[in-house]
């Protein structure tokens, strides 16, 4: 339980980031959180959610002397940026990005079963970037050979690029959770500032 996903908000209210519950509560008990309610958005410091957790009989982590509730959403008392961190360039990541799917036939494969492909070949001057490298099961890698997508007659099924992911997590603002964060995520997403 512990490992339960909470979503975070900065002081404006804006999604941020996905924690576990053991940070979550961890920052509530420091101070530096306060839980959210999803049903009104009244906000609760550790005291008060121990409170009221007292009477809650699910969802909740048992120490020796006092229950307390797993939090859905937390909003920082201190903190009022958002985390611009860039998302590392590696192959899990792309594996990540690509859902381990063959991007040329679409089909999924277990991780052995696929290659890392350069969309342009190195031999035609393509580089390993986000939008450069796709996976690839062997059959469709072999096939496609020292080509481009259009000259094999194999277009790809998702264009290549870098992914946008909620910072420390992995977790896409496209796959919420839990019902209660919709609202907090729809407006991270309105709000993000576009770039020309």
């Amino acid at each position: 339980m512990l490992n339960e996903s909470v979503l975070v908000l900065n002081r404006s209210w804006i999604a941020i980031q996905v924690a576990s519950a053991r940070r979550a509560i961890s920052l509530l008990y420091q101070g530096y959180a306060k839980v959210v309610s999803p049903e009104d958005f009244s906000t609760y410091d550790f005291d008060d959610w121990k409170e009221l957790s007292r009477t809650a009989d699910d969802y909740c982590i048992h120490t020796v002397s006092f229950k307390i509730m797993i939090p859905e959403v937390i909003v920082l008392t201190v903190f009022n940026g958002v985390h611009r961190r860039d998302i590392r360039f590696s192959r899990r990541n792309i594996f990540e990005r690509d859902k381990s799917a063959c991007q040329y036939c679409g089909k999924k494969f277990k991780k052995w079963e696929l290659t890392l492909d350069h969309v342009v070949p190195r031999s035609l001057g393509g580089r390993s970037t986000w939008e450069n490298l796709v996976l690839a099961c062997v059959p469709c890698n072999v096939k496609k050979g020292n080509r481009l997508p259009e000259e094999a007659g194999m277009p790809l099924v998702r264009k290549p690029r870098k992914p946008r992911w909620i910072p420390y997590s992995g977790e896409s603002f496209a796959s919420i959770r839990k019902v209660s964060w919709q609202r907090f995520v729809d407006a991270a997403y309105w709000d993000v500032e576009l770039k020309e």
